[in-house]
């Protein structure tokens, strides 16, 4: 089967349907199933509560993802900067409409539902990137005016993210934003200045963190200061992942799961419960499974002929890379807990419906992405 041959605009749906990347949605299926087997196992072997819903989620989620991929690539393209402003606007709105939960407003009630913005964030952003660097030539990405553009577009997602406080998308905005700003051509030296200038700032970081930040920094450091308190969670972590040993307890046997030790075990530290269960080797399927997706995902924008097409997949596939990065080191204590979930393995709707919703806008652009994109006169602010 030879994928993406075409422009993607000359067939209709199923034609499209027939070009979207069906090994990468086999992997993702294959992630998605293993996260429904350990939402059975942390329920002591039942669909209730968690591995029902995760599963029918799932399944609405990669409908959507099929539904947006064929959607022609020029629409996302026109509702990049709108989509962004209207995150932006409820970002702003958080502090006055939010919906306060343990201790931070995060959320905004809409009535049948309740939307985080910050999620909606991650997607607005990459596409408005990437939008922005569609019609801007290679040799003028570098100059300064030009920089300061994106840096302005992440920054004040940032600044609002850190005021909910959700440093976590703080940094999740930073990373995205920061590398596609690299993969668009932005100079390294660029990024060695913004490195040298963190680490001076990290004195006035430090000393104005919230509490809890301070705190889990300091957990994050020693665990034994509070074993079974604001410790607690990773030092279980830990004790579930180094029992399960090579091969794991079997499915079902985690004595950390089963007895409820492992804290958030059908979301932030499900990780844990699969090493316990199926081992270092189950832990390294799953990884292996990670490492397929964004391989698939790096050639599929590297074949991609236009610039937005390639920095919209890029993007998708960041935004698993960090999830995974940081969930992953988060529950082996290799940086503090940030609570980010396991892509398609974490128990939760909004993270899933986000990190599909960018993988149906990769696959758009893939199926899309061989030909130069319509009205590129406008410019890149219209």
């Amino acid at each position: 089967m030879s994928y993406g041959s075409a422009s993607g605009d000359d067939v209709g749906v199923l034609g499209k349907l027939w070009r979207v990347h069906w090994p990468a949605i086999i992997v993702v299926c294959l992630i998605a199933t293993i996260g429904t087997a350990a939402q059975y196992s942390v329920a002591d072997g039942s669909f209730q509560p968690w591995a029902e819903r995760h599963a029918l989620r799932f399944l609405v989620a990669l409908a959507l993802v099929l539904a947006i991929a064929i959607v022609n690539i020029d629409v996302w393209l026109k509702l990049a900067y709108p989509v962004y402003g209207v995150a932006l606007l409820m970002l702003a709105l958080v502090p006055l409409a939010g919906v306060e939960a343990l201790g931070a407003r995060r959320w905004i009630d809409l009535g049948a539902l309740t939307v985080q913005p910050s999620e909606v964030m991650k997607l607005a952003l990459v596409a408005a990137l990437a939008r922005y660097y569609q019609w801007l030539p290679p040799q003028l990405v570098s100059r300064p005016l030009n920089v300061l553009i994106p840096i302005a577009l992440i920054a004040v997602p940032v600044a609002l993210t850190l005021r909910q406080p959700d440093l976590g998308s703080a940094v999740l905005f930073t990373v995205l934003g920061l590398s596609l700003m690299f993969l668009a051509g932005v100079s390294f030296l660029y990024f060695a200045a913004a490195a040298a200038a963190v680490v001076g700032a990290l004195p006035f970081i430090l000393a104005n963190l919230h509490d809890y930040q301070r705190r889990r920094i300091e957990i994050f450091l020693d665990p034994n200061q509070d074993p079974l308190g604001a410790g607690y969670h990773i030092t279980q972590s830990k004790i579930a992942l180094g029992s399960g040993g090579v091969s794991g307890k079997g499915f079902l046997q985690g004595t950390q799961s089963q007895l409820d030790f492992v804290p958030e075990k059908h979301t932030d530290f499900i990780a844990s419960i699969i090493g316990e269960e199926w081992g270092f080797a189950g832990l390294l399927v799953l990884l292996a499974l990670y490492g397929l997706l964004l391989f698939m995902l790096v050639l599929m924008a590297w074949r991609s002929r236009n610039r937005f097409s390639r920095l919209l997949i890029a993007g998708s596939a960041m935004t698993f890379f960090v999830y995974v990065f940081i969930n992953i080191s988060m529950v082996t204590g290799l940086v503090p807990v940030v609570g980010v979930p396991l892509p398609l393995v974490s128990y939760g709707g909004t993270s899933m419906t986000t990190l599909m919703i960018g993988l149906g806008l990769a696959m758009s652009a893939y199926v899309h992405g061989q030909r130069p994109i319509r009205g590129s006169e406008l410019g890149p602010f219209l």
